[in-house]
């Protein structure tokens, strides 16, 4: 998918979130911590298991599914 092998899913991790290379670590908390104002550097000093490159795949693949079409609704 879109060159993103480090996003991964398995029904027994994670109940199949996306997740960062097969471990407890999923693509929605990397995001949210960058989305919080959390440094790169403190993640990776937080997380020692993830790589520069597992954040920027987290948050590609956070792009690519923004890319979903919106369907406006009308109010009455």
């Amino acid at each position: 998918m879109l060159g993103l092998e480090r996003i991964t899913f398995n029904p027994h991790i994670m109940a199949g979130q996306a997740c960062i290379r097969r471990m407890r670590i999923p693509v929605s908390l990397v995001v949210n911590l960058i989305a919080n104002g959390k440094p790169v550097e403190e993640i990776l000093e937080e997380y020692p298991d993830l790589e520069p490159e597992d954040i920027r795949q987290s948050l590609l693949y956070a792009g690519w599914l923004t890319q979903k079409r919106v369907y406006p609704f009308k109010t009455a």
